[in-house]
């Protein structure tokens, strides 16, 4: 699976960005998508996934500000992220569970997802 992330950029502090990430290759083996982020010198951390059902896991810091959603029939996934903070500056990363389960998963560590975007950096100033 390749996954491609598009729609960082420089905003101001309270306003939003929506990123989306795109999916090709064998997405049938796709359990669950979602988004990572990581700041230079930081462990990449958990923003949000969504699983093949629709099931949602956030991290506590966005869970009220931002939005993620799936488009499975376009192999599309978007996070839509409202009421910036400087504090979500960072490269967010694209990503996507691919690996053989037989029950749903929602996955919150990086190393339980094995294909990973390019990433865009999202920049906010205040």
């Amino acid at each position: 699976v390749q996954l491609q992330a598009s729609g960082g950029g420089l905003v101001q502090a309270g306003e939003s960005l929506r990123l989306s990430c795109a999916a090709s290759g064998f997405t049938a083996s796709i359990n669950a998508m979602g988004w990572f982020r990581q700041i230079p010198g930081k462990q990449r951390e958990l923003v949000a996934v969504v699983t093949n059902s629709g099931t949602t896991n956030y991290a506590d810091s966005v869970s009220d500000r931002f939005t993620i959603s799936r488009d499975a029939g376009k192999n599309m996934v978007y996070l839509q992220m409202n009421g910036l903070k400087s504090d979500d500056t960072a490269v967010y990363y694209c990503a996507a569970d691919t690996r053989v389960r037989y029950s749903e998963y929602v996955g919150s560590d990086p190393h339980e997802y094995d294909s990973w975007g390019q990433g865009t950096l999202v920049t906010v100033s205040s």
